[in-house]
């Protein structure tokens, strides 16, 4: 269905008003009045929207996934339906190829013997096989057309669930336009091989191979002299043209990925680009990237441009043999006129799917290099796997341990090294230091987005390794420094982690944060639309509704990572009142750059070098005069004042 912004001239940009957005070149968001009975015509006339059908996804890599993905162990599951194509494929090509000999016929017993009876006979069968030859291609197109756009949301289903499967370190070290690339022009070109190309080539095979076994049968002589002469020079041209094209295709795809990467990037920090004036530099930058696309497709081009003229030249250079040398015969009464004139048309249409073969063939080599990327996409095992035998997590009090747990993005260079915690059930601990001491590390390994390389994680004395994912991130909740909000209401993005939520429990989790006054301000309150990634709200709204959306989750462990930063201090003053309430009861970690957020923790942990070198109370670390105190005479030092 179309989705709609609010109204012109709403506050839907926090306190900014309309003509500030306008004038800071914001997107238009508004229906004008007057196309307000268009659009409610254009949209009774979309389509009922698809139901929700389950869709089967786990965790758990299948046996499906732990194959090589192939175009024929995926169509493996279809074989019927292509044996009813190639059933329809087979009628079509018959019917076709009736036509010459039928020819054939109405010359040698028709025109030759003055029976025009025989002629109107040929004429008829040769209608009826045109009326076969169409219902059948009809019905052909039709069912194929169906079966390729099924294999199309098939595959599309498959490579988006792999996706979601897939763990974060793979999206850290993959650029997202590269995995863009392999769900757009991948797919699109294993499309048009799905629903065109392979039919399309089974039709020209078999047309060889029918109009082969006639020319055979007709005689001997001439077939074997076609044979001869064509086939070798053909398949010494296809040889090469195979070897060519999968170089060619399979650097289009590389291509092509690097554009939508680039354009992809271009287009997130357009912000960046703007402000540093790199507009210039970024055009070069893509016109350099779109020139090695270029070449690459003037590279395929090429050499279609050589295969497909020198194939032609064969084929021409082939019916000026047959015609000299079958008119020989026919002069000398061993080959009959009609003979000759059916061997000449069924030659003309032995070189056209020769021809075709050569189009379809660039189609089958961009689906083959496309089914490549696939393949390399669908082989990645996630490094966050779910083992077979995981067990359910039950309702947890919050109890969290950390074992000896050493881990690191690169494991040669670890982040933390031997690092133990132990979290009481309900205890809030806020982890301090330095960057890249660890502390946004800790919380990753504790919502189980990576795996330690040693020692263990667990929470309730589960260790996390050993429960299934959806029971695990069921009770946990994480408000990550820079929130994410998604394209729609305001309604979807607060109850994204429970859907079946009720207006009162999401205005109880608007309070809660301090965001009610907002909803209250927006027009539509909760269905008021919220632009892609939230743009139409400022930094702080964003983070406010990222709160809502995890306190309504209703999590036994919850992490902030720094979730105040991007506040004011009104604002942060009123979220931190309200995280005194929401928090009670539930187990939290606080990642802290300001140590006023420390200082309401239950307990502050001090990170240093991969290693937790301070433990205790905000008065205990001030007591100890280590680490801690020298951060807070720091902090005092550069305030204002002191805060309690």
């Amino acid at each position: 269905m179309l989705g709609f912004g609010p109204p012109a001239g709403s506050p839907f940009a926090g306190p900014s008003s309309a003509r500030q957005r306008g004038s800071a070149g914001l997107p238009f968001a508004g229906i004008p009045p007057e196309l307000g009975r268009k659009v409610e015509h254009i949209l009774a006339r979309e389509p009922p929207d698809h139901p929700d059908e389950p869709v089967p996804f786990t965790h758990v890599h299948t046996d499906e996934d732990r194959h090589p993905f192939t175009l024929r162990r995926f169509l493996a599951r279809h074989r019927w339906k292509l044996v009813v194509a190639t059933l329809l494929v087979v009628v079509e090509t018959i019917a076709l190829q009736a036509g010459p000999l039928l020819t054939q016929r109405g010359i040698d017993d028709g025109v030759a013997k003055g029976d025009f009876r025989v002629l109107v006979l040929v004429a008829g069968l040769y209608l009826a096989s045109i009326g076969i030859n169409v219902a059948a291609s009809s019905a052909r197109v039709s069912f194929t057309g169906r079966m390729g756009e099924q294999l199309m949301l098939e595959l599309r289903i498959r490579v988006f669930a792999h996706l979601q499967r897939l763990s974060l370190d793979f999206y850290t070290s993959e650029k997202a336009g590269r995995i863009m690339t392999r769900m757009t022009s991948d797919i699109d070109a294993l499309g048009t091989l799905f629903q065109d190309g392979l039919v399309n080539l089974a039709v020209q095979i078999l047309t060889l191979a029918v109009i082969t076994a006639v020319l055979v049968s007709m005689n001997l002589s001439l077939a074997l002299l076609t044979i001869g002469v064509v086939v070798p020079v053909m398949l010494a041209l296809t040889m090469w043209f195979r070897r060519a094209s999968d170089r060619g295709y399979s650097r289009v795809r590389d291509k092509i990925a690097e554009v939508l990467a680039d354009l992809q990037e271009s287009l997130s920090g357009i912000r960046i680009i703007t402000a540093y004036n790199r507009r210039r530099h970024n055009v070069i930058k893509h016109d350099n990237v779109l020139g090695e696309h270029l070449d690459a497709n003037l590279y395929t081009a090429k050499v279609g441009a050589i295969y497909g003229p020198a194939t032609e030249a064969v084929g021409i250079i082939g019916q000026a043999v047959i015609v000299l040398v079958g008119g020989k015969l026919v002069l000398a009464g061993q080959l009959s006129l009609g003979e000759l004139t059916a061997f000449v048309l069924y030659l003309t249409a032995f070189f056209a799917p020769i021809q075709q073969l050569v189009q379809l063939y660039n189609t089958y080599q961009q689906g083959q290099a496309a089914a490549a990327k696939l393949r390399d996409l669908l082989a990645i095992s996630p490094s966050v796997q779910e083992l077979p035998d995981a067990e359910e997590l039950p309702p947890i009090k919050g109890a969290i341990d950390l074992e000896n747990v050493t881990f690191g993005y690169d494991p040669a260079n670890p982040v933390l090294q031997s690092v133990s915690l132990h979290i009481d059930a309900g205890e809030t601990l806020a982890l301090v230091g330095p960057t890249g001491a660890g502390k946004s590390t800790i919380a990753k390994l504790v919502t189980r987005f990576y795996d330690p390389q040693a020692g263990s994680v667990r929470i309730d004395c589960h260790d996390l390794r050993g429960v299934t994912l959806e029971s695990l991130r069921r009770q946990l909740g994480v408000v990550p420094q820079e929130p994410f909000l998604f394209h729609g209401s305001i309604r979807d993005n607060i109850a994204f982690g429970r859907p079946d939520a009720t207006d009162a429990e999401l205005y109880e989790a608007c309070r809660a944060v301090g965001i009610d006054d907002l909803i209250d301000r927006l027009p539509g309150g909760l269905n008021a639309r919220i632009h892609e990634r939230g743009s139409s709200l400022s930094s702080g709204e964003r983070q406010l509704l990222a709160l809502a959306r995890a306190f309504l989750a209703r999590p036994r462990v919850l992490v902030l990572d720094e979730a105040t930063s991007n506040l004011d201090l009104g604002s942060e003053a009123k979220i931190e009142r309200a995280l005194d309430a929401v928090l009670g009861g539930r187990t939290s970690i606080v990642i802290a750059h300001r140590l006023s957020t420390a200082m309401r923790a239950d307990r502050i942990a001090v990170l240093d070098g991969g290693q937790i070198v301070e433990i205790g109370t905000h008065d205990e670390l001030l007591a100890l005069g280590g680490h801690y105190a020298q951060m807070y005479a720091t902090w005092m030092s550069h305030a204002d004042k002191p805060i309690d």
